[in-house]
């Protein structure tokens, strides 16, 4: 997928500014391939996108969503608690630089928000989108095996000790959850094997 000309296309229709579009792109393009990042970056907005392709007819405003993706992780520090909020108020200020309208901006800035605590939402595309964040959790358990690795690596500054009771607490959230995924098409596809994926990485922690 070119995410690029993905985001282009997506911003056009709210100006004429090419210089302005490619400003936010290259912002965005910079922010994920920052060293550091094995997990967060570009490679995970492309399998959200695929992830959400498959269920666009049932998301009543995909572009809002589309935004939320793009924006989501923009801001990430594996040493900060804030990087939702941070995340959101940078999509809040290049997407009133782009004049989308306040109502859509606010929604796209609480999907963003919503990704810190993953509870099931009103909202339904909120659902969808928190669904395509943790779809990597139901993959293969080679998949998932390589994920939990990149996410292992973001935190490399945090020794063993420190890294493994926050990772189990992490993995023992999801599970004791009522589901993990929150729409039926999530569920259905990638519930059984989220659980599994789990259960086998707290026996390996």
């Amino acid at each position: 997928m070119d995410l690029k000309n993905y985001f282009e296309t997506l911003c056009s229709p709210f100006t004429e500014n090419k210089q302005l579009i490619n400003n936010m792109w290259n912002e965005l393009e910079t922010r994920y391939s920052e060293k550091g990042r094995y997990y967060h970056n570009l490679f995970h907005l492309e399998n959200m996108f695929h992830e959400l392709e498959a269920v666009k007819v049932n998301i009543s405003d995909f572009k809002a969503i589309a935004f939320s993706v793009f924006y989501h992780d923009i801001i990430y520090d594996a040493t900060s608690k804030s990087n939702e909020e941070k995340s959101a108020a940078r999509a809040e200020k290049r997407l009133g630089e782009l004049h989308i309208n306040n109502n859509k901006i606010t929604i796209i800035s609480q999907q963003i928000l919503a990704t810190k605590s993953h509870q099931k939402s009103d909202h339904e595309d909120t659902n969808y989108l928190l669904d395509a964040d943790l779809s990597v959790l139901g993959k293969d358990f080679k998949t998932y095996l390589e994920y939990t690795q990149n996410i292992r690596k973001e935190y490399s500054i945090y020794p063993d000790f420190l890294y493994k009771p926050g990772r189990k607490k992490v993995l023992r959230h999801f599970l004791e959850l009522e589901s993990i995924f929150k729409t039926e098409y999530f569920k259905e596809k990638y519930e059984v094997q989220a659980k599994e994926n789990i259960a086998a990485e707290l026996e390996l922690l």
